[in-house]
């Protein structure tokens, strides 16, 4: 391994260092700290260093996130420090990491995914409610345009704006101050930070579809690093594997971003993949939503043995025969939809967004 790292334990064998990269954000450290405590288990002979890092998404507080226009915001410092072999592995949430990775990446593991669900934190005033029943022209609080067009058009009787910060100063601003009715945030963020019980509703995919990769935490290596790739490796939950990279094809297909509405849903039942995706105009009144499905089963069991990226992911335990199935369905969905007005959809939006 590149830069690798070792110390002694004291009685003159050396140990492994790993070194593990993260947002300094306490969710960041919660969810390092979960695959770290996982690869200890697994790798009791390996000692564990976590270094914390501020990205350019934890600086710039006061700009949404769509209008940034930056692919990389939480994890552009993340990958230089990989780059530099100062760290040897990168803890992200998916949904932060771009369809196309930059050269020498490559996500090693994907873990099995949290509730991919997004979630209404209500102020404490309207305790039990549900979005239906806020007063008119209630205030609700997202960064994400994927939200904001489905909900606007469940909710019309609703107003929402931008909502910035990490979950505690996001759930500050809407304990503290009286701006926002409820905010929206995902499900496997407060779930992770043990804030359950804040969970005033969870919203089902007829009001909220949620994003690509959302709820499910993967593991950043360089692809020259085999030896680090087959250990994170273990980490990798097959189901999870399939529905994300059916998710960043389709998302990779339509050349989407945060700066335009697209949203997901996948399913793993009875061996079928099953993949809803949908495209939104910004206040939600255009729309483009189908499902389609691929079977997931291999009657070969071909195992996948190269080191073989799809949409930035390495799965070297998954059939390979599956996994193109997963991609292929990403990319047969988003066609379906270019072919009935997607692109027009997505261009007015980004266009539109880019112009407020």
């Amino acid at each position: 391994m590149s830069g690798e790292a070792a110390s002694s334990d004291g009685n003159g064998k050396v140990v492994r260092v790993i070194r593990i990269g993260t947002r300094k954000s306490q969710l960041a450290r919660i969810q390092t700290d979960s695959v770290a405590d996982k690869l200890k288990e697994l790798f009791p002979d390996i000692q564990l260093e976590i270094i914390g890092m501020t990205t350019t998404g934890d600086k710039i507080l006061d700009t949404a996130l769509s209008k940034i226009g930056e692919k990389s915001l939480f994890t552009k410092e993340l990958e230089n420090a990989l780059e530099r072999n100062e760290v040897d592995l990168v803890v992200h949430s998916l949904k932060d990491l771009p369809t196309a990775l930059p050269p020498g990446f490559t996500i090693g593991a994907v873990l099995k995914r949290e509730n991919p669900f997004d979630a209404v934190v209500l102020h404490p005033k309207h305790a039990n409610k549900t979005l239906d029943v806020l007063p008119e022209n209630s205030v609700i609080g997202t960064s994400s345009l994927r939200r904001a067009a489905q909900l606007k058009r469940r909710y019309p009787h609703l107003q929402f704006k931008d909502i910035r910060g990490n979950l505690n100063t996001r759930l500050k601003k809407l304990d503290e101050k009286d701006d926002f009715a409820a905010i929206i945030l995902a499900a496997a963020g407060l779930k992770r930070m043990g804030w359950e019980n804040r969970i005033g509703q969870i919203l089902t995919p007829e009001e909220s579809m949620y994003a690509v990769g959302q709820g499910a935490l993967a593991v950043e290596v360089r692809a020259r690093d085999t030896d680090i790739l087959e250990m994170v490796s273990v980490l990798h939950d097959a189901e999870t594997v399939l529905r994300c990279i059916a998710e960043r094809a389709f998302l990779k297909r339509l050349e989407g971003g945060c700066s335009v509405p697209v949203a997901v849903h996948t399913d793993v039942t009875d061996s079928q993949l099953y993949l809803t995706g949908a495209v939104f105009s910004l206040d939600g009144s255009d729309s483009l939503k189908d499902t389609m499905q691929t079977c997931v089963i291999d009657p070969e069991q071909d195992q996948e043995d190269e080191f073989t990226q799809r949409v930035g992911v390495t799965a070297t335990k998954i059939s390979g025969q599956v996994q193109n199935r997963a991609e292929q369905l990403g990319v047969d969905l988003a066609n379906l939809l270019l072919s009935k007005g997607a692109k027009e959809i997505l261009t007015v939006a980004r266009q539109l967004n880019d112009a407020r």
